[in-house]
């Protein structure tokens, strides 16, 4: 069996695409997201996708494996809220372990019945609070939370996932790198604390608009900057933007980094009703240009992409070389 590393110099990895929106197409009342366990919970649990792990867990499975028959090389867990802080939401903080430890082996059994070699990577989403920026307009000072919880609820999480059996932590969605930054710590005191082998990190940022800038206001490379001490695997972009208002993102990240680039972006912008229209040969074409000109090596989709966005893509890549590493100068002149 190759590593991750060894397939990555070899070809272009295509990471899944959504979960929300497979989801959505179950149409699910909030009996089916309570399941029998929750059947008497004391607040609304319908829009929590995390909590299918444990209620609905062949529908998160069944998920993985449609993109996996689509050509999917790297599954992400169903884990984009699952952590303490978001899950407060829904009075369910308690559940923030389980929630990554089912996660994880729903999609380690989705593999073992597809029969093909993937990947898990452990999906870490960037929270509902933020460190750089303060909720209440009249209080620039003031945050919702600390580094120290953002710190503890990510630990929480890489535990989760790592004992459900993940191969990979893919800390996503970045709008504020200092929350990012709090993953990263979280990553390798667990790793430092348990004596375990680190697991690969992918991180992966977020352009909210034409600036090129992140939220919290970081441009690329100052996001870059901010984030290369956790030696990434891969780093790149996902969300906010379509493949074609990501494209000149991608390409500067390309030139900048000294990691692999990923990039999975949206199925184009969302329209008047917040639904995406792009359809998947429009999202693999401009993949598959990105990918001849040598500026990525793991591509997928997110918001609105679907299968058929995976199996286009995965279809358009194949063959294409990946982007090389760069040869990093390693002596002062």
């Amino acid at each position: 069996m190759k590593t991750i590393q060894d397939c990555l110099k070899e070809r272009i990895l295509v990471i899944d695409g959504a979960m929300g929106t497979m989801i959505q197409r179950h149409k699910l009342s909030e009996e089916d997201y309570r399941g029998e366990r929750f059947k008497d919970w004391k607040s609304d649990v319908k829009g929590n996708n995390d909590l299918l792990n444990i209620t609905q867990p062949e529908i998160v499975i069944g998920i993985h494996l449609e993109y996996l028959e689509a050509g999917a090389d790297i599954l992400e867990t169903n884990t984009f809220s699952s952590t303490v802080i978001a899950q407060a939401d829904y009075g369910m903080e308690s559940l923030a372990y389980e929630l990554n430890v089912e996660a994880a082996k729903c999609a380690r059994e989705a593999i073992r019945r597809s029969g093909k070699q993937a990947w898990v990577a452990g999906a870490m989403g960037p929270l509902n609070k933020t460190l750089s920026l303060s909720p209440d307009v009249n209080n620039p000072g003031f945050r919702a939370v600390s580094f120290d919880e953002v710190v503890e609820a990510y630990y929480e999480q890489v535990k989760g996932l790592v004992d459900g059996g993940v191969d990979l932590l893919l800390i996503e969605t970045i709008f504020d790198t200092l929350n990012a930054k709090a993953a990263i710590y979280a990553i390798k005191k667990y790793f430092r604390d348990t004596n375990k082998e680190p697991l690969p990190v992918m991180i992966s940022g977020t352009i909210t608009d034409a600036s090129g800038r992140t939220l919290s206001g970081q441009t690329l490379e100052a996001f870059y900057t901010s984030v290369m001490h956790a030696k990434p695997l891969s780093i790149g972009l996902n969300c906010a933007l379509g493949a074609k208002e990501m494209r000149p993102h991608i390409e500067e990240l390309s030139q900048l980094s000294s990691s692999y680039v990923s990039a999975y972006p949206n199925a184009g912008l969302p329209n008047a009703m917040g639904e995406y229209d792009e359809h998947p040969e429009d999202t693999a074409h401009y993949l598959e240009e990105w990918a001849k000109e040598g500026f990525v090596n793991i591509v997928g989709g997110c918001c609105g992409t679907t299968p058929d966005h995976i199996r286009h893509i995965a279809q358009e890549v194949k063959g294409l070389q990946p982007r090389p590493l760069p040869k990093l100068e390693t002596s002062l002149v």
